[in-house]
């Protein structure tokens, strides 16, 4: 996400060389981040959260989309309270709702069911499906917990080191190549 140094290779993104752009370039291309822990502004309210990728859309418009509340209703109902005092999964709502305001074309997703209660990562999950399918928007799914992985995604890659050792449908995932790959 243009946070830290590339030490070697090429990132792009279509036809747009990526190493080297900072963060804030990547949102305009249409990239959307949710970092692992969130990050949201804590002492923001939800709404001044949500308000802070406005200025990256390319339509210019001024107010929140109403499909974020549309997938995140809980948004809408907290809207003045400040995001630190939402619970985890609230949270993590928050910053998927943050990164949808751009309307991505491609959503990076790192560790989004990190100390969220089962229900709310059930929720998370059917959203990321929906907005796949209905919206064709291509999700990045940096992930742990495997069968939330297997749930949502339709292709998987294993990195080593960051190298791509092993990568396919989904449904090819085995228990070998978990075992082989993943356990320590």
């Amino acid at each position: 996400m243009g946070l830290l140094n590339t030490q070697s290779g090429n990132i792009d993104y279509g036809s747009t060389a990526l190493r080297g752009l900072p963060a804030e370039q990547r949102a305009r291309l249409g990239i959307g981040y949710v970092p692992q822990g969130r990050e949201i502004f804590s002492q923001l309210t939800v709404e001044e959260n949500l308000r802070i990728g406005l200025p990256v859309r390319k339509d210019k418009r001024r107010a929140i989309p109403e499909p974020i509340f549309d997938m995140f209703p809980v948004l809408k109902q907290m809207l003045k309270r400040r995001g630190g005092d939402l619970s985890g999964g609230q949270q993590q709502q928050l910053a998927i709702g943050r990164a949808l305001i751009i309307e991505p074309r491609f959503l990076i997703l790192d560790e989004p069911t990190e100390g969220i209660q089962p229900n709310i990562v059930h929720e998370i999950g059917d959203v990321i499906q929906k907005l796949n399918r209905e919206q064709q928007l291509t999700v990045l799914l940096v992930e742990q917990k495997l069968p939330f992985a297997r749930r949502v995604a339709s292709e998987f890659r294993i990195l080593d080191k960051g190298r791509m050792v092993v990568g396919g449908k989904i449904a090819e995932l085995s228990d070998e190549l978990v075992k082989q790959h993943l356990t320590v």
